[in-house]
């Protein structure tokens, strides 16, 4: 008879995208997941199967928390500089409070795993595909309406908005300095003229 799990599994999912996000995939073992989940290792092994289950539904808990709201942010019509500089400094709001100076779960797959991880690639390509289409339409209306240039593709615009983005994060974990990351948000602006 199979035993009932006695876990919240979003919770202990949560905590586990935490810790990875923290200490990237290699830097997290399965006792580190025990002490952030509060979860021992054979109901973390029963519920995800191994330590990269647990990743993969970290990404997918991430993609939730995080991909999903920007897209719905960047879906509400507001006018597109506009949106594009809320996003912006939303995110250097949150490099800036968050206290753990941890990098973007993406990122981090992204330069640790998708070389040679399959399922951890198709994941990062997914939520980066997500964000894409959505920053292209803002863009891409954005241009019609002569907010933007449309001297450069808005598909490709996209893309380097998702590469700002990526290394606002990145620069965030080394130094969390908001004038500093302001300055390179504001020169991805320009970039949009």
């Amino acid at each position: 008879m199979a035993r009932i799990r006695e876990f919240d599994t979003e919770r202990a999912v949560e905590a586990a995208m935490n810790a990875f996000g923290c200490n990237g995939y290699e830097g997290t073992s399965i006792q580190d997941l025990v002490d952030a989940t509060g979860v021992g290792r054979g109901s973390l092994y029963a519920a995800f199967g191994s330590k990269e289950g647990l990743y993969l539904a970290a990404m997918d808990r991430y993609r939730e928390c995080y991909a999903l709201p920007l897209v719905e942010i960047l879906r509400q019509g507001v006018p597109g500089r506009e949106l594009l500089h809320y996003v912006l400094v939303a995110a250097i709001d949150e490099i800036v409070l968050d206290g753990s100076r941890r990098a973007c779960l993406s990122v981090g797959a992204a330069v640790g795993r998708i070389a040679h991880d399959p399922q951890v690639s198709s994941h990062v390509q997914v939520t980066t595909e997500l964000l894409e289409d959505a920053l292209d339409q803002v863009i891409a209306e954005a241009q019609a309406d002569g907010q933007l240039s449309d001297k450069h593709d808005a598909r490709d615009l996209a893309r380097f908005l998702i590469m700002t983005m990526h290394g606002l994060r990145v620069m965030g974990a080394m130094n969390p300095d908001r004038a500093s990351l302001m300055a390179v948000a504001d020169t991805a602006l320009d970039a949009l003229d």
